[in-house]
């Protein structure tokens, strides 16, 4: 086809930066119930933060964490990063729900099922970014300042900076795919959707 489209059996394939955008304007729409979802992130990676940051001013000491605390705290942070995800997925689903009519309308112009996927799962991704990052300062923040409240300034000076910035990196990285991963089935589902029965939705 002509002026830059691709078509399909009567579909149209959208690029990247498209779907892009409609992302964003979608978080602003919608940035209350946007704000919720990241906060999910936000909480679950500032507690994984904290244990990691906990783990590098120990290790500035030359102390290595007692084995059953910090078996307590890997369990600790492995039950928020699941209630992270089951908090992001719940509001997804309900974003799923509120935009029945717009799916079904992009649906009847031609949005493929792998366009409208993509849609949730970016929005999903930018708002584990976002989260993650807030929460992974917030959480640095917290147990560097508590350190610095108990004058342990021996410990903050010493900080395994090396460590800590690797595993400040990994945390953002874990927040944004706990975030798509929860948006997958959700996800699915819209992209699933009969468009007939999503304009007829009074939701």
């Amino acid at each position: 086809m002509s002026h830059g489209e691709s078509w399909k059996v009567g579909k149209v394939h959208l690029p990247f930066r498209v779907a892009l955008q409609i992302s964003w304007r979608s978080i602003q729409v919608r940035f209350g119930r946007a704000m919720i979802t990241a906060a999910g992130t936000c909480l679950g990676i500032a507690f994984l933060v904290t244990v990691w940051t906990s783990i590098a001013l120990q290790r500035g000491l030359a102390t290595e964490p007692d084995e059953a605390v910090a078996m307590r705290q890997s369990w600790l942070v492995i039950m928020s990063l699941l209630v992270s995800a089951v908090g992001i997925s719940n509001s997804m689903f309900m974003a799923v729900t509120e935009r029945y009519k717009e799916i079904g309308t992009m649906k009847c112009l031609g949005a493929v099922d792998r366009f409208v996927v993509e849609l949730f799962l970016i929005e999903s991704g930018m708002l584990g970014g976002v989260g993650a990052v807030i929460g992974g300062v917030v959480g640095f923040l917290i147990v560097v300042l508590f350190s610095i409240a108990k004058k342990q300034w021996s410990a903050v000076v010493g900080m395994d900076w090396a460590y800590m910035g690797s595993y400040f990196v990994l945390a953002i990285l874990i927040g944004i795919g706990i975030s798509v991963l929860a948006a997958l089935l959700p996800a699915t589902r819209a992209a699933k959707l009969p468009p007939a029965a999503a304009l007829r939705s009074d939701v």
